[in-house]
C-alpha cells in the first residue's frame, strides 16, 4: 500500500493532507524519514506520522444490489453514485471490483484492499460473473456454441474467452462469463445480431445476491477468503 494512502486509512486526514506531511517530512518508515508519498507500506513495517505509531483500520468487503440509474464511482456525475446507500464513512477509501454500467442491476463487491479485488477483475485468475440478459430478439439457435469458441467484439484483435450461455426463454438467457472488457456483455451479443435490453449480474465467484436493491452487506470471512486462491 502507497504510504499516501496507509496515512489515509489510519487517520481521518485527507489525501492531500496525508501528502504535504509526508513532503514535509513528518512520516517515518521504521524509522526513516520518507518524503515520497507513493513509496509502499509492507505488512510488517512500522509507519509513524508526527513521531505517533499508526495502525491501518481493517479493510472492508462489501456486497450491493446495485439499483438501476446508479453510477459505479465515488462522486455523483450524470447519475448518483451508488456510494450513497452506505453510510460508513470513509467512502473515499472504497472502490468496486467490476464496474456496472449506469442501466445494469445486480450485484457489485466493494472494497479498500486492492489485492483482493484484483483476484477478481483479472482475466487470468478466471473469476465466473453470471448475468441475467432480456434480448430484443429471439436468440439464434448457434449463440451458444459462437459464445463457447469466442466472438470478435467490435475494436477489439482477439476473441472473447470462452462464455457459457443458458437459454431461459429465446429472450432470456444466462450468460457467465470471465472476464470484464468495456460493456462487454453488451457487445457480445451486438457481435450476434442482437440488443441487450436488461442486464443484471446475479452471482460473482461463488457468491450469490442475496439482498434486495439498494441494499447491502458485508462479507463473510467465508466469502472474502473465496477470492483468496
Amino acid at each position: 500500500m502507497r504510504l499516501d494512502k496507509f496515512i489515509c486509512k489510519s487517520t481521518e486526514l485527507t489525501k492531500t493532507q496525508a501528502v504535504e506531511l509526508i513532503l514535509e517530512g513528518r512520516a517515518k518508515i521504521n524509522s526513516d524519514v520518507v518524503t515520497l508519498e507513493s513509496t509502499q507500506v509492507h505488512e510488517n513495517n512500522q509507519v509513524t506520522l508526527n513521531g505517533k505509531e499508526l495502525v491501518a483500520r481493517p479493510f472492508r468487503y462489501i456486497l450491493m444490489n446495485k439499483p438501476a440509474n446508479t453510477i459505479c464511482s465515488n462522486i455523483d456525475e450524470a447519475y448518483p453514485s451508488l456510494f450513497n446507500y452506505i453510510e460508513e464513512g470513509n467512502n473515499e477509501e472504497l472502490h468496486i471490483a467490476g464496474r456496472l454500467d449506469a442501466d445494469t442491476t445486480g450485484l457489485v463487491l466493494i472494497t479498500d484492499d486492492g489485492h483482493w479485488s484484483y483476484n477478481i477483475i483479472t482475466p487470468n485468475k478466471k473469476c465466473e460473473k453470471v448475468y441475467r440478459v432480456g434480448l430484443r430478439k429471439p436468440i439464434v439457435e448457434d449463440a451458444e456454441k459462437q459464445f463457447a469458441e469466442g466472438v470478435q467484439l467490435q475494436g477489439e484483435l482477439q476473441l472473447t474467452r470462452p462464455a457459457k450461455l443458458d437459454i431461459i426463454t429465446p429472450q432470456e438467457v444466462l450468460l457467465t462469463i470471465t472476464e470484464g472488457k468495456f460493456h462487454q456483455v453488451k457487445r457480445m451479443f451486438s457481435a450476434i445480431g442482437n440488443k441487450v435490453v436488461s442486464l443484471h449480474r446475479k452471482k460473482i465467484g461463488s457468491i450469490s445476491l442475496d439482498v434486495n436493491e439498494g441494499q447491502w452487506r458485508y462479507l463473510t470471512e467465508e466469502e472474502v477468503n473465496s477470492f483468496s486462491k
